[in-house]
């Protein structure tokens, strides 16, 4: 057995919840070529130490429990931009982190750490290692934003670079800003995905679909605001699936546009809801945006769920998205922050049932060839220092 310990901040914290599920299907598979997995993550609410499946996952806690939500739910980013109070727990978190990690890595004997999410965690993980255990780290995006919005954790980030065994980028975005940061080159490693079979599934007519967390990054107003430019097509509906701190402002821009009866702010949902949406829309649409604090979209995941169906995929040409909307191929790639394009674009496949349908096979068909979890795993057995001959990777 390899002996892996996982160090990051969104681990789930029950049976069932939803954060980083791409992580527990990438440990599921590992476990089934020998390896054996342990994970350090923040507490959440007094949450302690506990068993989640075959994992032990280590909670160290940094505040009174009332206080501990940091991490999870928005991420801790996005919440410190919404209440810079959140700082205060800063210092706490990363004695805590550190702690735990040195008094995990000298009770517990691992062949690799691999450390999700590096800024601030990649600490944790140097504080865990001992001896020749192998470091490995993968970047997300979000760290990188960090640092290139506050520059003094760019030496940070080159330090902890020049100590790791190996790094991954889940983009080539988010490789590219590793490598101006840190001057190593990482592997690309995305998500996975797993796709059905191959089909047309019926779509409600008009219906258009986004679904991502409310915050400005998402640029769901522009979305609202490309609706605008469709009256004239009676069918076009708008739905969006999330939640966050942006409703209120959604809203107000739904009712200022008199677009009530064409826009759906459906809320959180259930995930064969989710799944519902996904198969019956007519087109997905990713609108982001790099907002004010230069935060972006490292790869898009919700493209390639959309993807999975067959669907036709329409996304703003920023950050990583470009990995996965391969313009006028995989889908259609449109500027940022311009709701006509974005109208028109929507217009051209909603209106187009050939193109429609050539988009949403050939997007189908480059998920398969690109975002595989076969492929996901090949590449992090490789990170980890395992020789790829045809033998092992099959």
């Amino acid at each position: 057995m390899t002996r892996v310990l996982i160090i990051t901040t969104n681990y789930p914290r029950w049976e069932g919840d939803p954060h980083s599920p791409w992580l527990l299907e990438l440990m599921g598979r590992l476990r089934k070529r020998g390896y054996e997995f342990e994970v350090l993550a923040p507490a959440f609410e007094g949450l302690r130490t506990h068993i989640i499946g075959e994992t032990k996952v280590y909670r160290f806690r940094y505040a009174p429990a009332r206080w501990e939500n940091l991490t999870h739910e928005e991420g801790a980013p996005n919440k410190i931009r919404k209440q810079p109070l959140y700082l205060l727990l800063l210092p706490f978190y990363m004695l805590a982190g550190m702690w735990a990690a040195w008094r995990l890595g000298r009770r517990r004997d691992y062949d690799i750490i691999h450390v999700h999410w590096p800024v601030p965690q990649g600490v944790f993980g140097v504080f865990a290692r001992r001896g020749n255990t192998r470091l490995v780290a993968t970047f997300y995006g979000a760290d990188l934003v960090m640092a290139q919005r506050f520059p003094f954790l760019k030496p940070f980030v080159r330090w902890f670079g020049g100590r790791c065994d190996d790094l991954a980028a889940i983009s080539t975005y988010t490789a590219r800003e590793l490598m101006t940061i840190a001057g190593r080159q990482p592997r690309i490693i995305p998500y996975g995905i797993h796709l059905p079979p191959e089909q047309d599934w019926p779509a409600t007519p008009g219906r258009i679909l986004t679904v991502g967390r409310l915050i400005a990054r998402k640029g769901h107003i522009y979305l609202i605001r490309a609706m605008a430019h469709l009256r004239d097509l009676p069918d076009a509906h708008l739905v969006i699936v999330g939640e966050g701190h942006e409703r209120e402002a959604l809203e107000a821009e739904i009712r200022r546009l008199g677009l009530e009866d064409r826009v759906t702010l459906a809320g959180r949902v259930s995930d064969e809801a989710l799944e519902a949406y996904y198969q019956s829309c007519q087109v997905f649409v990713l609108p982001a945006i790099v907002d004010a604090s230069g935060d972006t979209e490292m790869l898009g995941m919700v493209s390639l769920e959309a993807m999975r169906y067959c669907k036709p995929v329409i996304a703003s040409n920023v950050g990583g998205i470009p990995d996965i909307v391969v313009d006028g191929e995989s889908g259609l790639l449109v500027p940022q922050k311009d709701a006509e394009a974005l109208a028109a674009a929507i217009r051209q496949v909603l209106t187009d049932p050939a193109l429609a349908h050539r988009l949403g096979h050939d997007g189908y068909r480059f998920a398969r060839t690109h975002f595989s979890w076969e492929s996901v795993e090949r590449a992090t057995r490789a990170m980890y220092g395992e020789p790829m001959d045809e033998r092992s990777a099959g």
